[in-house]
């Protein structure tokens, strides 16, 4: 979990819901150890392991291990991923956004899925806003017109553009049963396989914010499967970066010109 001046009970939330699936999850297999790490980026350092005392009876039960990494500054997202994922021995590794709240049989339900498809690297969950309406965490390769009607078009407009936003979010996958073809997953949520995720060396730190994700899903790709797991469910409060200041837009931008300048330019055509 990586976080930014996040507050204390969004995380508190968050960790009694990993909590809650990881219970399950020990009902159906047996778990030598489990690590629990929260990298703070933030640069005044107010949280503090005592804030999470709540917690310790039942991290001790199920014999969690929750670690609080401080000190590297903002070093930004998938760098500060990177100082768990580099020293990490697992078998599997989750990333996770602060905002994110996974339900009970969540972990259960992508373990066993990943432990019978040995040829997926990361599994995608379904995802729900907190107002309860689908989010479409999975995509196809972008073009610069499709983030254009996602970021600027309003929306009584985009209905337009509906086939479009439809493609590109993959809206054809079933919720009946996982699909191991997906290209693009989001970073909010996903559940790796470590060994693929050191196999490439963890995220591009060249990524501050945005695009992070896509860049480690097609890298990803190259060494195992990526899916889209719809019995694994969360709850994301996340996204519409557009929304969020022109600082956010600039960073945005930044990002996506590496992003395409790494793995290829379209304007307008969908995959």
């Amino acid at each position: 979990m990586v976080c930014y001046n996040s507050g204390e009970q969004e995380l508190h939330t968050l960790i009694a819901s990993l909590l809650g699936s990881l219970r399950v999850l020990k009902s159906s297999m047996q778990l030598s150890s489990v690590v629990m790490s929260l990298v703070d980026n933030s640069e005044n350092h107010n949280l503090k392991l005592e804030h999470f005392g709540r917690h310790a009876e039942e991290l001790e039960s199920l014999g969690v291990e929750l670690k609080l990494i401080q000190g590297q500054g903002n070093v930004g997202y998938g760098s500060a991923h990177n100082l768990v994922i580099r020293q990490s021995d697992a078998d599997y590794h989750l990333i996770l956004n602060p905002d994110v709240v996974v339900k009970d049989d969540c972990l259960s339900v992508g373990i066993a899925y990943l432990e019978t498809n040995e040829d997926v690297a990361l599994a995608s969950p379904y995802a729900e806003n907190t107002l309860g309406q689908k989010q479409y965490l999975c995509k196809r390769y972008p073009s610069i017109f499709t983030f254009l009607v996602r970021g600027f078009v309003p929306s009584v407009l985009r209905g337009i553009f509906h086939k479009r936003l439809a493609v590109f979010e993959m809206r054809d996958l079933s919720e009946a049963a996982p699909a191991d073809d997906v290209t693009i997953a989001s970073g909010c949520f996903m559940l790796c396989r470590t060994d693929k995720l050191n196999a490439i060396h963890g995220f591009d730190g060249n990524y501050f914010l945005y695009f992070e994700d896509f860049d480690l899903s097609l890298r990803l790709a190259r060494v195992g499967k990526i899916a889209y797991v719809p019995k694994m469910k969360i709850r994301h409060g996340g996204g519409h970066s557009a929304s969020k200041g022109w600082q956010h837009i600039k960073m945005f931008v930044r990002s996506g010109t590496r992003f395409f300048n790494t793995h290829g330019w379209r304007f307008f055509k969908q995959q």
